[in-house]
């Protein structure tokens, strides 16, 4: 599990031209699932993501987390995150995650997030989508199941 979370002032996510989702301050989270990930995982990864402190507090020190802040999270799916580019110049998927499996760590997720008292919205999975994402720093992190092992 690969997740990219980019502290924003704004994101959005348009299908076909449309706006279909957009957020505020907060996280916009790019997520890609690979091959040899468990669900485990998924409540680790969401504990974590709401408690880092990544937002300024008054004293401009990253210190308060999205929670203390009142932020949106956009969450947005990314198989692209799992590819290899060791060999060649074309990336290799194969590590990514069956569509379908993926789809349900996807939703699983969400609800994870939502369940911590996230305000949540989504892309659409599978979609062919455009970002649009006013980073706030800029400040990203990219974490993965080696940022959440042994984490509770």
């Amino acid at each position: 599990m690969i997740v990219v979370v980019q502290r924003v002032s704004r994101g959005s996510v348009k299908v076909n031209n449309k706006i279909i989702s957009e957020i505020g301050e907060g996280y916009v989270l790019l997520v890609g699932f690979c091959k040899n990930d468990r669900e485990e995982y998924l409540d680790k990864m969401a504990n974590k993501i709401k408690n880092l402190r990544v937002f300024e507090d008054k004293n401009g020190k990253m210190n308060k987390s999205i929670g203390e802040i009142g932020g949106d999270v956009l969450l947005v799916s990314n198989f692209t995150l799992c590819a290899s580019l060791r060999k060649g110049r074309r990336p290799s998927f194969d590590r990514a995650m069956e569509a379908e499996r993926a789809k349900e760590f996807f939703d699983i997720f969400e609800n994870k997030l939502k369940n911590l008292g996230l305000n949540v919205k989504t892309g659409v999975f599978g979609a062919k989508m455009q970002i649009h994402i006013k980073n706030d720093g800029p400040v990203t992190f990219i974490l993965t199941e080696k940022d959440i092992i042994g984490d509770s």
